[in-house]
């Protein structure tokens, strides 16, 4: 019989501008998988719902304000890491107050659809790209 492995619960959001751009940030120095391009997001804590998770992460590192009606659920990333699973629900978000700027040192960059399989990512984000290239095109 293996040992439990540790289910970790994030959230994230493809931002996607009016050019069908979507917004990724770099992980920056000092964080686990630093350097690699992601969706915003972040941990859900105890008690709290995956879309106000995102609200109040895309606040937190972006400045932005998103209201729930404007989160859709897209799919989900489930990544077994070594020392813990991920399960990542994605949501679409093409609406929202603000302009996204850096909070957290992390570097911010619009993205093509087609073009996310160029920036390396961590292994649970990659299978998503599929999905947003079918959502919104090359």
């Amino acid at each position: 019989m293996s040992l439990p492995v540790k289910l970790v619960l994030v959230v994230a959001a493809a931002l996607v501008d009016t050019d069908g751009r979507v917004l990724m940030a770099q992980r920056p120095e000092g964080k686990a998988l630093a350097g690699l391009w992601e969706f915003p997001g972040g941990k859900i804590e105890p008690g709290e719902r995956p879309e106000e998770t995102l609200i109040r992460e895309l606040a937190e590192e972006l400045g932005i304000a998103v209201k729930e009606p404007c989160l859709a659920p897209l799919t989900f990333a489930s990544h077994a890491y070594p020392y813990f699973h991920l399960l990542m629900p994605l949501y679409i978000c093409r609406r929202w107050e603000g302009v996204p700027q850096s909070r957290e040192a992390q570097a911010l960059r619009w993205v093509r659809p087609g073009a996310l399989r160029d920036l390396p990512m961590p292994p649970a984000d990659l299978p998503l790209i599929p999905f947003l290239i079918d959502l919104l095109g090359p």
